[in-house]
């Protein structure tokens, strides 16, 4: 889409939602829009509940106002909370640690009551894992603005000089290495398992349906630093800190039900991930 074309609106704004939807027939939403940092939501939650929830309660009566009944909505892993076996499957018991989590946890309830009262609506809700990784064409990198929530941008960040070192937390957990282990998916795997869900939604019956998107394998925080320096051939210094309070030592997801009703699984490991994230701006 030219830029152009582009139409930004903030979801908290109805009356903007409503010229929108007014102006153009829309088949399906795909709904990322949410504020996503964990500390900050810790901090803010307000700003969060408002933000997140609120925006989406704005979308969906507008969608339904206007005959637009099918949603995929970007979920998150951290539904599940701290799990206490792995892999993750889409029936575990749901309980989110933090408050940004829980408006994703909340919003899922939403989707689900929402559909429940109207059975014209399809809804598929997507728990992204840990995204990493940028475009091959570098037109769309990984360089957030402040400070960083996941793991790539800070590695990216001290191997470019703008920080000292990358602080590792924790080096005593029973893994292989002693670091936390987390499942690291390319970010164009999972553009890839939107396409999937909405081809589900067009496909068939689906009333409202849960997937994970994420490689089904562990990474963990050093194997993720070994393979960004193979990548840049930079080394990464590191300072080794105690655990942080809640972190879980081991979260993966189970795929399986993505492979088997979406046809979806990730082409790309932590090899192909690393060399897309490393152009900062």
């Amino acid at each position: 889409m030219d830029p152009e074309q582009l139409c930004f609106i903030d979801l908290r704004d109805k009356p903007a939602l409503e010229k929108l939807f007014s102006s153009t027939k829309f088949d399906a939403v795909i709904h990322f829009a949410g504020l996503k940092a964990v500390g900050e939501s810790v901090q803010k939650p307000l700003l969060y509940y408002n933000n997140n929830i609120i925006g989406t309660v704005n979308l969906l009566e507008v969608m339904s106002a206007h005959g637009c009944k099918m949603l995929v909505f970007s979920s998150s892993a951290t539904v599940y909370g701290w799990p206490e076996e792995v892999p993750c499957t889409e029936d575990f018991p749901l309980s989110a640690a933090n408050p940004y989590g829980r408006t994703k946890l909340f919003i899922e309830e939403i989707c689900r009551d929402v559909q429940k009262s109207d059975d014209e609506w399809k809804v598929i809700l997507l728990r992204y894992f840990n995204p990493v990784g940028a475009h091959p064409s570098g037109h769309i990198g990984e360089d957030p603005r402040g400070v960083p929530n996941n793991l790539m941008p800070y590695v990216q960040q001290v191997a470019v000089g703008r920080r000292p070192h990358l602080t590792v937390y924790g080096n005593d957990y029973k893994t292989k290495d002693g670091t936390g282990v987390r499942d690291y998916i390319h970010v164009v795997d999972l553009a890839d398992g939107h396409i999937a869900a909405l081809k589900k939604l067009f496909d068939s019956k689906t009333a409202c349906e849960v997937y994970n998107l994420g490689t089904g394998k562990g990474t963990t925080v050093l194997e993720m630093v070994a393979a960004f320096e193979k990548a840049s051939g930079k080394q990464i210094p590191l300072v080794i800190a105690g655990r942080r309070p809640g972190d879980a030592e081991t979260v993966y997801a189970s795929t399986e039900k993505a492979e088997r009703e979406l046809n979806w699984k990730a082409k790309y490991g932590i090899d192909e991930m690393c060399p897309g994230s490393m152009e900062l701006g």
